[in-house]
């Protein structure tokens, strides 16, 4: 290692805060061997669902130097999007909260480049990639090395005094860092509030999620028609889904964050449940359009619409 990396670790720490990211953790990039045997188990078991994509690229997934050539170290960060303000008619269709505001992939994505620029300037001839939920990367495994935080019950990452409603994004980069001491605390205890709040039994034991079953999945990612023994039982959710964080007690004391691109579009939260329920395209364009629900389409909120109509 460099010697004077255990500086440039640190720089690339104050510039994260600066940046506006919340947490900032390094870990050595490599195999993550117990985490990669938990995703076969799931995979095998077919509770990913749809999402054919978690069985692509696993050994990229398992071990970033096969994503980034010459990887050395990994640099998590969490960014908070708990809101400030919420929706305001309580009989209308609910949003998850990282919806609100404009994309995600974007805003977080962008503030990456910054970060991987401030690297370079301070450590020379640098590589790196950064990542948004977006590559096979298992982000919380790689926050939970960095020190951010533990994986909870409902499958979560949960920041220490911080809780759960935060992105993960890292940053994969050829230069040698001192990592962080993992978080080898898991303070869930005997807690199961996230397991029973869960309206579909999608939590099906500690720690195991059956996207099969969970409203998030289904209302975000899920294609065709949604499970008519779902009717009923999602709880109002049009666009993703909050419950197992909101029940969490690590999250009773979240406090808003402060990213003017992620609050959301002014008339989002004053729709009422009849706008929603004859929403047309041209509002949906223009409430959403630059929102992760735009990104996912009109057809598909419609559909969800439907079927909570139903």
């Amino acid at each position: 290692m460099i010697p004077n990396n255990k500086k440039i670790a640190g720089l690339i720490k104050a510039a994260a805060i600066e940046l506006g990211f919340t947490a900032c953790g390094i870990s050595r990039a490599s195999f993550l061997e117990d985490e990669a045997k938990r995703l076969e188990q799931w995979l095998s078991s077919g509770m990913h669902a749809g999402m054919q994509y978690m069985e692509k690229n696993f050994e990229k997934r398992a071990d970033p130097r096969r994503l980034f050539e010459g990887a050395k170290s990994v640099i998590s960060v969490l960014h908070n999007y708990f809101p400030g303000d919420f929706q305001k008619d309580t009989l209308a269709p609910v949003v998850a909260k990282y919806a609100y505001g404009s994309d995600y992939h974007f805003v977080i994505k962008h503030k990456l480049n910054r970060l991987l620029e401030i690297i370079n300037k301070a450590a020379g001839n640098t590589k790196g990639r950064g990542f948004v939920d977006s590559a096979p990367v298992l982000d919380r495994a790689w926050a939970v090395r960095s020190g951010l935080g533990w994986i909870g019950k409902n499958n979560c990452l949960i920041a220490n005094e911080k809780g759960s409603f935060f992105f993960i994004g890292e940053i994969v980069a050829d230069i040698e860092l001192p990592p962080d001491k993992p978080f080898d605390e898991n303070k869930c205890g005997d807690c199961r509030l996230c397991i029973d709040a869960c309206p579909t039994g999608a939590l099906t034991a500690p720690y195991l999620l059956d996207a099969r079953k969970c409203i998030s999945y289904l209302t975000t990612q899920h294609k065709g028609a949604l499970p008519e023994k779902m009717k009923g039982s999602m709880q109002n959710r049009v666009y993703g889904c909050d419950i197992c964080q909101d029940v969490c007690p690590y999250n009773r004391n979240c406090v808003p964050h402060s990213e003017p691109l992620l609050k959301p579009h002014p008339e989002m939260l004053k729709l009422s449940a009849g706008e929603w329920q004859n929403m047309e395209k041209e509002m949906f364009s223009r409430i959403f359009g630059r929102s992760v629900i735009g990104r996912s389409g009109f057809k598909m909120v419609k559909r969800n619409l439907e079927f909570l109509k139903s």
